[in-house]
């Protein structure tokens, strides 16, 4: 099936929490999966939205429609709107921060002080609300988890797929330098998978289904 005039939402990039009005928590995530899932759509004639968070953009001359966010809560709301606007797929790939200081200093912390304590609670899981808004939207989810063995990686997005009602889920990593992916859907899991390029190909090929 073509991709031509599909509608397809992508987030991508790190996620930002933060401690004061110039400190923030945040992690190691590119976005370059994302990025690349979004250039490589836009090719096949798809109608691309990319929700991307701190770092690069996509290549020059896309055709991408791109909202950029930093924050947490700033993914919160762009997440909750694009969902009401009946996408043909969703790829949430953004690494999401699962947590956020439970209070915000209102001014910058000072350096002078020898330690500081923060108190960090959960956030909002943004991807068991996706089907819930936008349930005929086909789902792909992203579970990243460094230095695993393949099984317990495999085991962790099959439940995560559960949990949150989705198509299919990357399970992905890194050991000793490596890329590793596989793609899951239902019973069936592909891979593994060497590179993100690869993987872009894997992700397409099964959204032309």
């Amino acid at each position: 099936m073509s991709l031509k005039y599909k509608r397809i939402l992508i987030t991508a990039g790190p996620t930002w929490v933060a401690l004061d009005p110039v400190r923030v928590i945040s992690n190691i995530a590119s976005g370059e999966t994302g990025r690349l899932l979004a250039c490589a759509l836009a090719k096949q004639g798809a109608k691309v939205t990319l929700l991307l968070g701190p770092g690069e953009e996509p290549a020059p001359g896309a055709r991408i429609k791109v909202l950029r966010f930093r924050y947490f809560d700033d993914l919160k709301k762009l997440l909750k709107d694009e969902l009401l606007q009946q996408y043909d797929a969703i790829i949430h790939s953004a690494a999401v921060s699962d947590y956020k200081p439970a209070v915000i200093a209102h001014s910058k912390i000072k350096s002078s002080i020898k330690s500081w304590t923060c108190k960090l609670v959960r956030t909002p899981k943004l991807i068991d609300r996706i089907k819930k808004v936008a349930p005929n939207s086909f789902t792909v989810g992203f579970k990243f988890d460094p230095r695993t063995t393949k099984n317990s990686l495999i085991n962790a997005a099959e439940q995560l797929m559960r949990s949150s009602n989705l198509d299919a889920i990357v399970a992905n990593t890194v050991i000793n330098g490596k890329y590793q992916a596989y793609l899951l859907t239902g019973t069936n899991v592909s891979g593994s998978i060497g590179s993100k390029k690869d993987l872009v190909k894997k992700v397409i090929k099964l959204l032309s289904l």
